[in-house]
């Protein structure tokens, strides 16, 4: 029995224990921060790429090293698997990219899931510094430059108006109230519905705001157009 757990628990044991929970750790601080911000990957999803990520390159390292010592002939390349891990985790990182119309999310969280993939590999090979700084700099990119953008910068804001109207509705009237309000139109689509009862015209506007209340009051100012049927 003694010799069954010193063969289990020697000193790659160990190491590789270290290891694992040391991606654990990094890989869980940067999922928390998105699970915080409520994205669709969070804790769970990112500590187990980076702990999957970490096993896949102590795997590469350890796992083969009895065939390689009984055959000499046995060439062996240790970046083999790891080069998998990198391409094979865009497919993940896709899944949590969400499109709608011209709206892209889910950009960041995808490439969180990339990183965090790297961490578990750069811990499972040893280099523990360097995931320690990249964890550092990973969460402070999260955390501190959405707030640096939005207040430094005032990053502007793209919202998309949908108007349905009757026909007879001037475009130019509807324009007039973007431009009295200073919101800048990025783009106008232009879409005809013919029915038996009555034809309509839906406009889908792209806007640039720079504060949330000129949105509500374009709302209330075109709302009040009577062939404005419906606006969202």
């Amino acid at each position: 029995m003694e010799a069954l757990l010193s063969y289990i628990f020697n000193d790659e044991f160990v190491t590789m224990t270290i290891r694992i929970f040391l991606a654990a750790l990094l890989s869980g601080l940067v999922g928390l921060e998105r699970e915080f911000n409520r994205h669709p990957a969070g804790f769970r999803t990112h500590l187990l790429v980076g702990v999957g990520s970490c096993l896949m390159m102590l795997l590469s390292l350890y796992g083969f090293e009895p065939y390689l010592n009984d055959h000499e002939n046995i060439r062996f390349d240790p970046a083999r698997i790891p080069s998998y891990v990198i391409s094979g985790i865009g497919f993940l990182g896709a899944g949590t990219i969400l499109v709608k119309g011209a709206t892209i999310k889910g950009l960041t969280t995808a490439a969180s899931i990339w990183v965090v993939a790297g961490l578990g590999l750069i811990v499972g090979v040893g280099m523990f510094a360097p995931a320690i700084l990249t964890t550092i700099v990973v969460l402070l990119s999260l955390i501190f430059l959405n707030k640096f953008e939005t207040l430094v910068l005032n990053r502007s804001k793209k919202q998309y108006f949908h108007i349905v109207v009757k026909e007879g509705q001037s475009l130019i009237n509807i324009i007039d109230v973007f431009e009295s309000k200073k919101v800048k139109i990025l783009n106008i689509s232009l879409r005809y519905a013919k029915s038996k009862k009555r034809d309509v015209f839906r406009y889908t506007i792209e806007a640039d705001f720079k504060r949330k209340e000129d949105k509500i009051l374009l709302f209330e100012e075109i709302a009040k157009m009577e062939k404005v049927e419906k606006i969202f």
